[in-house]
């Protein structure tokens, strides 16, 4: 194997430590990962909910909420309708429940049987035949063109919350809610994530009297001879318009300024507000006179480490204002304290946030989105509360998983509890997950639970079944695509495992991959890629051919009648042709994070582990290298056979217990015991019997020298 390190500035790392308040250490790790924005580095250094973005950022957000506010004031039938993952499940249940909450006639629908992924023409005429009036799509609907299409025919509003890739055209819904459409500064948001925010969206509607109305604040700083005026209107606590005007004393009437027209009908706030009248006086006579409130006295209350200060003080205090890469001015500060004074005062970081965190966590995690951004705060704060008090449902899961008590992290979500639930859906019936997630009643959870953990079991025994099927096939067909692409299909393939099918496909052929569930009339594909191919560019070509298509960059799907399948596979002959593969290097490459001496290696490496939580898409865990340590015990593990190595691994001031899979047969020929060795190695935690232990997880050995 190959280690690589790569070379980074010390200045660069220095920068960043002085900057960001961080250990050099920390800061080199970021500097390799090119992580040095300081947008960034953020979200891996903070993990406060504040640090979320405000929901009505997302494009079409106001609009959905005021339309479901009209729907509650007018006792509307309200549909949600989500996808049959993990990702659908979460985000239908938490949207459900809130609007229950509000006292709406609400009803949570996901997709049974053979109907089709998503919003299903006969989820709609149901629904309309029993008089529902409002259809709110999770994960879904950004593909259903047809189906809200018929909604509006028959009188049938539909708000698309999605987080799917948008086609060119878009579908006639009342308004959606995608992250990837506009303007919205992160577009990797899971469906259930997009859920949250209109959830958050809704509860500031609901408590805050500020919903819908617009605010300036106003400040006033001088510059040389001269004096700057800023403005900043708010709606929703979103800035929505902003006013900058330098003035020269004396020189010009205000109303010779754009000011009056900004501010004509406004409700005005200011940080020290008789501060600021004094300087429009002399700006432009005692004549002027504009009433503006001021805020700092509340906010002082409610964030006492602001209490008496300037903004020029508090922005030197501001770890937000800290992380901007563009000059932060006090008017900055002022609209970041006057957001974080209404989410606190308005109590919006409350226990039912904590409790749709976890939600948000699990759908973010099942759907393999990037842990960058906003969603390592979600994630983050989601393990945290699951870990403090799982919520309903998820508790009961948890306990017939043997994951109660245990400190959870992505691993065991992702490849423990988000499989089970997800079963539901491969197995044709996710309304048992989400009645789980929704049900009161204690004995009534236990046996959703138990059924659910019943079908988790049937779904990996058929899967397994199903591999000695479709393996060989797309093996048989590598050659018709010249080893391009993977492709398997068959009547014996249940649609409900073509997406773990692609997957396997995916991960033992290295090729974007296509698994084909045949029905009567109706063929479904789950497709997956590798990074370096995008899977629109297959699915664009075709979709003249397709009922319906869609899905991410590297991870789709489609569905097509039977006269249009053989066209199909002559047009994919083509398109493989024109797929364009990065080969693969000789020999595999460790990537070191950074080198430790051996003094660094103590437990309290443990808390470096934790500042990079979570792990996952596009955050790998932490490889570190290290020199010079000597094997003090070396034992063989595994049954029936000793393939595996345990080893005790001295620094001189510390024993480590470390593990190296799969490397019995290095025993004695690439090291022994009493060697100095140098190693690539990840740091974990091994749990038993309640105890917990850290130890390493050797990548590649090598004896020193």
């Amino acid at each position: 194997m190959k280690w690589e390190k790569k070379d980074i500035s010390p200045d660069l790392v220095k920068k960043i430590s002085a900057k960001y308040g961080c250990d050099l250490l920390t800061a080199s790790i970021l500097a390799r990962r090119n992580l040095i924005s300081g947008e960034e580095i953020r979200y891996f250094l903070e993990d406060d909910a504040r640090h979320l973005r405000n929901p009505f950022e997302l494009p079409g957000m106001e609009d959905a909420v005021e339309r479901i506010l009209a729907a509650k004031e007018e006792g509307e039938k309200v549909l949600v309708s989500g996808d049959r993952d993990v990702d659908g499940i979460t985000g239908t249940a938490l949207l459900t429940i809130f609007l229950g909450s509000l006292g709406m006639d609400v009803k949570g629908r996901l997709p049974c049987g053979d109907e089709p992924y998503g919003l299903s023409m006969q989820a709609v005429e149901e629904f309309a035949a029993g008089h529902g009036t409002l259809i709110i799509t999770v994960d879904c609907g950004i593909s259903n063109h047809e189906e809200i299409k018929r909604a509006a025919e028959l009188g049938v509003d539909v708000i698309i919350t999605d987080h799917h890739n948008p086609q060119s055209e878009l579908p006639p819904a009342l308004t959606i809610v995608n992250p990837k459409l506009n303007s919205y500064p992160f577009r990797d948001l899971a469906g259930c994530v997009v859920a949250y925010k209109l959830v958050s969206a809704l509860r500031f509607a609901n408590k805050s009297d500020l919903y819908g109305q617009s605010v300036c604040l106003l400040n006033t700083r001088p510059a040389n001879d001269s004096w700057i005026i800023e403005i900043a209107k708010l709606k929703n606590l979103v800035v929505i318009d902003s006013l900058t005007e330098t003035v020269v004393p004396g020189m010009v009437g205000i109303g010779e300024t754009r000011l009056p027209a900004f501010l004509e009908g406004q409700q005005i706030l200011a940080w020290d507000a008789l501060l600021q009248k004094r300087t429009l006086a002399k700006l432009f006579g005692n004549g002027v006179e504009i009433y503006m409130q001021d805020i700092a006295g509340e906010i002082g209350k409610e964030i006492p480490s602001t209490a008496g200060k300037s903004l020029v003080r508090i922005k030197e205090l501001s770890r937000i204002a800290n992380y901007r890469d563009t000059e932060t001015c006090e008017i900055d500060v002022l609209v970041n304290l006057f957001s974080l004074f209404v989410w606190q005062r308005e109590k919006l970081f409350n226990a039912d946030d904590r409790d749709d965190l976890q939600l948000a966590c699990l759908g973010t995690l099942a759907d393999i989105m990037p842990l960058k951004n906003e969603n390592r705060i979600i994630v983050k704060q989601g393990l945290k509360a699951i870990a403090e008090k799982p919520r309903s449902g998820l508790s009961d899961l948890l306990f017939k998983l043997d994951l109660s008590g245990k400190r959870l992290g992505t691993t065991d979500i992702s490849w423990v509890l988000s499989p089970a639930i997800n079963a539901s859906g491969r197995m044709g019936n996710p309304q048992k997950a989400l009645d789980l997630l929704m049900e009161t009643d204690t004995l009534r959870r236990d046996s959703l639970a138990a059924e659910i953990i019943g079908m988790n079991e049937e779904r990996k025994k058929i899967g397994e079944d199903i591999w000695t099927l479709v393996e060989p096939q797309a093996q048989e067909n590598m050659n018709t695509y010249q080893d391009k692409l993977a492709l398997a299909f068959s009547p014996s393939i249940p649609r409900g495992v073509t997406g773990i099918m692609a997957n396997r496909l995916l991960n033992r052929f290295k090729v974007p991959s296509i698994v084909v569930s045949f029905g009567d009339q109706v063929l479904t594909a789950s497709l997956r890629s590798i990074r370096s191919y995008n899977l629109r560019l297959l699915l664009e070509p075709c979709s003249d051919l397709f009922l319906d298509w869609g899905g991410h960059d590297f991870a789709a799907g489609f569905s097509l009648v039977k006269e249009n399948w053989e066209p199909f596979l002559g047009r994919l002959k083509n398109l493989t042709a024109e797929i364009i593969l990065e080969p693969d290097g000789d020999e595999e490459t460790l990537t070191v994070d950074a080198e430790l001496p051996l003094s660094y290696l103590t437990p309290d490496i443990l808390s470096l582990l934790d500042r990079f939580e979570p792990y996952g898409e596009e955050n790998e865990p932490l490889t570190f290298l290290a020199r010079n340590l000597r094997i003090a015990e070396i034992s063989l593990m595994g049954k029936p056979e000793a393939k595996h190595v345990k080893l005790t691994l001295d620094t001189g001031q510390h024993k480590w217990p470390a593990v190296y899979w799969q490397a019995a047969d290095k025993v004695k020929r690439d090291f022994d015991l009493g060697d100095e060795v140098d190693l690539v190695f990840r740091v974990s935690r091994n749990w038993f019997k309640g105890i917990e232990t850290p130890q390493l997880v050797v990548s590649d050995l090598r004896r020193s020298g």
